[in-house]
């Protein structure tokens, strides 16, 4: 039966506009983006079938466009659109964080970096550099691959924080395996960073580690 045969408060645009965007499936929502169904399959059995073959609705979002459009109903046109929503969501966080100190903003930030950070298949190492006021100058990833004292050079952070004028930075970087527990190895980094950027007047304020879930604060935790 198509969606517009349904009662009305069974539809997802209708629930949505009705009762919020919080009380739908993951399939509605879906549904509601694909806005179309198939040949036999209303939008709705689409995507509980999309959301079932990619295993997630994650899985679905984060997928690159070769695994996205070898799927039923997707293709090419819907892909683009995906990237566009998901780039409009991260531009939005992005401004959202802007506004405030960051560290009257502690959501924002972290909503910004699971953005940012959560979908990417391989570490990555990036900064918040941060006027005096603890406002967002810019973001920046700085290293790509395994992250670890080895591979991270102290210089060339403190290179970027002079070249942006920052009187204070946040690091972060993500775990794939989505586990935000620190090695010893993200500890030992951190210590040195902290170091080095003392030496030029610079503090860190954070170290978070994104993965599944929040992601992990070391200034919570002591580790700075």
């Amino acid at each position: 039966m198509s969606i517009r045969h349904w009662p009305t408060d069974e539809r997802p645009r209708e629930k949505l506009l009705k009762h919020g965007p919080m009380v739908l499936s993951d399939a509605e929502l879906l549904a509601i983006f694909l806005r179309t169904g198939v040949a036999g399959k209303s939008a709705v059995d689409l995507a509980r079938l999309l959301v079932k073959d990619f295993g997630s609705l994650r899985s679905l979002l984060e997928a690159d466009q070769r695994s996205f459009c070898r799927h039923l109903g997707l293709g090419p046109a819907k892909f683009a659109q995906l990237q566009a929503v998901l780039e409009m969501s991260r531009r939005h966080l992005a401004e959202r964080m802007q506004r405030d100190s960051a560290l009257e903003s502690p959501q924002a930030v972290r909503d910004f970096l699971k953005a940012r950070l959560r979908h990417e298949p391989h570490e990555q190492f990036a900064c918040l550099f941060l006027d005096a006021k603890h406002r967002v100058i810019a973001f920046e990833v700085l290293f790509q691959g395994t992250v670890d004292s080895a591979s991270v050079y102290p210089r060339q952070v403190i290179k970027r924080a002079l070249a942006q004028n920052a009187a204070a930075l946040i690091l972060s970087h993500n775990h794939p395996s989505g586990i935000t527990e620190p090695s010893p190895a993200d500890r030992l980094l951190t210590r040195r960073l902290k170091e080095a950027l003392e030496y030029v007047d610079v503090r860190l304020l954070d170290h978070f580690i994104v993965g599944d879930g929040e992601p992990l604060s070391m200034a919570e935790y002591g580790w700075i």
